[in-house]
């Protein structure tokens, strides 16, 4: 069972969600069309891969826990969307699968070997294709008073060799040009939009189940007494059990 099997459940409903006008923006900054292919890799429960499914004609989705793929084949039906799934680490696709116009990775790319993700990348991406490095997140410059305190909560819970590797995929996420240095990439232009929700204490709380370092897998039998802490830690941030969050989903543009 892979790291991310017992966030499955809960990932698609928890996360900081990307919001309608993110895909739209971003589709019409690359000018996608129904001619335009997809392949999402790390696509979890198919975030990604649904969202740019109207702007696009074809939609692979790749991931290689099986829990991700059932709740990206389950996503996809609810939606009415048709998608292709296909279970297996983005490193060890098939030569033969093709090239696609736009590669899309979430947060997966810390997970990745970093010179085999350059080499299926280099083949994988059309000629005057691009890949897409996107996030979804709370904005951390104040906005989200709650979440310096809800952070430390997790850390509290998380055990100290996972909260690392969280950290670690952090950086890697922010330091793209080191990622792609010396390969045929290189980091273009930065698509951001910001949007405002409200959210409730309680999901707010269960998020903290859909990170791997304070997964229900991770924490094992302290999962109630981390939920107790991250709701007491966001009770006076909240109003009538409702907490205000500012989001902010990023796509940055790489191309050859």
């Amino acid at each position: 069972m892979g790291r991310f099997a017992s966030t499955a459940a809960l990932y698609e409903h928890l996360r900081p969600p990307y919001p309608s006008e993110f895909f739209r923006s971003v589709a019409q900054k690359l000018g996608l069309s129904r001619e335009s292919s997809l392949m999402d890799l790390g696509t979890g429960p198919g975030l990604l891969a649904l969202g740019f499914g109207p702007y696009v004609g074809r939609v692979v989705g790749v991931d290689p826990e099986p829990a991700m793929i059932e709740a990206a084949r389950h996503a996809a039906a609810g939606a009415g969307r048709h998608i292709t799934l296909i279970e297996s680490k983005a490193e060890t696709l098939a030569p033969d699968i093709g090239s696609f116009d736009v590669v899309t990775i979430g947060r997966a790319l810390h997970w990745m070997d970093r010179d085999l993700t350059l080499a299926l990348l280099d083949r994988l991406v059309a000629r005057d294709g691009a890949i897409l490095i996107c996030a979804s997140f709370s904005a951390t410059d104040g906005r989200n008073p709650w979440l310096d305190g809800y952070n430390e909560v997790r850390r509290r819970w998380s055990p100290a060799r996972l909260w690392e590797e969280a950290g670690r995929g952090t950086r890697t996420h922010r330091d793209l040009p080191a990622f792609f240095r010396d390969s045929s990439f290189q980091p273009a232009e930065l698509v951001t939009v910001e949007t405002n929700h409200v959210v409730s204490a309680q999901d707010l709380a269960q998020r903290t189940l859909t990170y791997s370092s304070s997964s229900p897998e991770a924490v094992g039998d302290n999962v109630e007494a981390m939920l107790r802490d991250a709701e007491e830690q966001l009770a006076s941030f909240s109003r009538d059990g409702a907490i205000a969050e500012t989001i902010v989903s990023t796509a940055q543009i790489v191309k050859r």
